[in-house]
Formats: C-alpha cells, sequence, structure tokens
C-alpha cells in the first residue's frame, strides 16, 4: 500500500505544476499566449474537463488571464506596494490605469480584546473603532483592510462614506503621521478568507501588519491581506555612514 506521500499526483494538478514552472521560469513570458486546451489534452493525454480544472484554478489565483474565443495568457505583472511607505491602495490602483471600488464587510465601535488594545498601549476593553473594507481592482478584490482606529485620534472615523474616502486618506489628513512599524508575514487563505478575495481555501496570502503613530499615540493597528499570487511588497533603504 502506498503511503500518502507516494501517492501519485493528479493529472490536473501536474499540469499546474507544469505551466508554473514556464511562468516562472520565464519561458513564458507575460501577455504571451500558452498553448490551447485542445494541445495540453493531446500532449498530455487527459480530458478536457482536467485541463479547464488546471486553467480555471491558475486564472482564478492570477497567473492566467482566459479570453473568451481568443485564448489564455499569461497574466501581468503583479501589482506593487511600496513597503516602507504609507501610500494609499486606491491611488496604487489608478496609478495602472485600473478603477478602484471598495466593499464595506464592518463599521464598528468596539470594546477591544486585550489583544488588541495592547497593541494601542490601551487597558482590555477599551473603544475603539474597528472597520473591514475589501478593495478591488476593476472589480476583482485585491486586498482585504482590517483596521483598528484610536478614537481619540480620529472622533469622526465612523461617520466617513469610505466610497469617497477611504481610512488611509481620512487618517492621513485628520492624524499627522509621525512614525510607522511593519511587519510582514505569509498566511493560507482560510474558508472565510478565501471567499473574501475569491481565491482557494489555502492559497497563499501576504500580510502585512502596519501599526502608525500620531501626537505620540498610536493612531491606527491595521492587517493588510492580499492573494500572494496577484500582490507583493516592495521596499529599500540606505545604509547610513557606519564610520
Amino acid at each position: 500500500m502506498l503511503r500518502r506521500m507516494d501517492a501519485p499526483k493528479p493529472h490536473y494538478l501536474k499540469l499546474k505544476h507544469y505551466i508554473l514552472r514556464h511562468v516562472t521560469d520565464g519561458d513564458w513570458k507575460p501577455a504571451s499566449r500558452i498553448p490551447s486546451e485542445n494541445d495540453l489534452v493531446k500532449k498530455f493525454g487527459i480530458s478536457r474537463m482536467t485541463v479547464n480544472r488546471a486553467l480555471r484554478e491558475l486564472t482564478d489565483s492570477g497567473v492566467l488571464e482566459r479570453v473568451q474565443g481568443v485564448g489564455t495568457f499569461v497574466a501581468g505583472p503583479k501589482a506593487e506596494s511600496a513597503m516602507f511607505e504609507v501610500r494609499s491602495i486606491r491611488d496604487e490602483i489608478v496609478s495602472r490605469g485600473q478603477t478602484h471600488s471598495v466593499q464595506v464587510l464592518t463599521c464598528e465601535s468596539v470594546r477591544a480584546r486585550a489583544t488588541v488594545t495592547a497593541q494601542f498601549a490601551l487597558a482590555p476593553g477599551s473603544e475603539l473603532f474597528h472597520t473591514r473594507l475589501l478593495h478591488n481592482a476593476n472589480g476583482k478584490p485585491l486586498q482585504l483592510e482590517d483596521r483598528f482606529v484610536n478614537p481619540a485620534c480620529a472622533p469622526e472615523y465612523l461617520d466617513l462614506d469610505f466610497h469617497v474616502e477611504i481610512p488611509h486618506q481620512y487618517l492621513m489628513r485628520v492624524a499627522p503621521l509621525e512614525r510607522t512599524e511593519h511587519i510582514i508575514e505569509a498566511e493560507v487563505a482560510q474558508k472565510r478568507m478565501a471567499a473574501q478575495l475569491a481565491v482557494h481555501e489555502g492559497d497563499p496570502l501576504l500580510v502585512l501588519t502596519r501599526r502608525t503613530w500620531s501626537r505620540s499615540q498610536v493612531a491606527s493597528y491595521v492587517r493588510l491581506i492580499c492573494p500572494a499570487s496577484q500582490y507583493r511588497f516592495v521596499g529599500s533603504f540606505s545604509v547610513g555612514d557606519s564610520r
């Protein structure tokens, strides 16, 4: 009896790995057309349904783009965010020639748990404002923003129309930025988050956790969650003279 780790991979998974290898190795460049479904059926000796599943999953995860009646293409470069800067996701999306839209999932005042209030150096149960927003690029989910805000720094936060002014824009306006703290981690998409970001359960995610200070107190604590296949954080810094 085969051990689980020795079990053969499903055909659709083998095809996904074949395509991913050509994309990541640079054999198939962004915007180039990949072999047709018929060609892949013949090459691998598998069913059209199996090929379609592999292409569909790679399209859903942002690796490929399918154009009805034309073919399947390697998707363009991932969206980028400057890691060491505090930038507006709306500006980033618009700068790429895409349309930004936002869905408000949560907008509330809470008596926050100790793990959250500790980020603000406040007592457990202190009042914080909490929002969860889904940012879309051309109607496709790109970033889930889960944010807590200190009412002392932004008292009108919950009254905002986030379709007009997103949290970043408001906070930069009312809570002048003094300093920031960034942490980047990798996670896998759990069922609820996978549904919100339109990815498969278990897909990799990039999570940027950021605290911002204004007037000597923490104004905002936010987790920015993005599908790893569609987004990357970039940053650079200069090393000062160490003499």
